[in-house]
């Protein structure tokens, strides 16, 4: 396994373990604490589990293409829940509004990570030694 695939799918894992981290303090610890903004809290949480299994879906792409392109498809993703679901997170636990207006960064990154997904699947050679590789 190359070491682009093996660090999206630990990055992933790890994201996806903090969601539900997170997913459960909000359901326990930080019930009382946002009442007004867990609409926000939610939103984040819903982004950050898609985009977990997202970098994972890119890490076992990894493992049979070859392709810049899934390599910033992962790293836009990376990008995607640190500006997107993180600045969700700071304005429902911390009142912190000062950054809201990355917030639709994050978003983009997100867009541009799914685009980049699907260039790195169609315009990539199989990586050599794999099934179904002719050459």
């Amino acid at each position: 396994m190359n070491a682009h695939a093996r660090l999206f799918l630990m990055l992933g894992a790890l994201s996806a373990a903090c969601a539900v981290a997170l997913g459960a303090a909000a359901n326990h610890a930080l019930a009382g604490r946002l009442t007004n903004t867990l609409p926000w809290f939610q939103t984040a949480l819903q982004y950050q589990q898609f985009h977990a299994l997202g970098l994972m879906l890119v890490g076992l792409a990894a493992t049979r293409f070859a392709s810049a392109w899934l390599v910033a498809a992962g790293w836009l993703m990376v990008a995607g829940t640190l500006l997107f679901s993180g600045n969700l997170y700071l304005r429902s636990l911390a009142d912190f509004h000062d950054w809201h207006a990355v917030t639709p960064f994050g978003g983009g990154a997100f867009i541009l990570a799914w685009l980049t997904f699907a260039l790195g699947v169609v315009l990539s050679e199989k990586s050599p030694g794999k099934p179904g590789h002719s050459g």
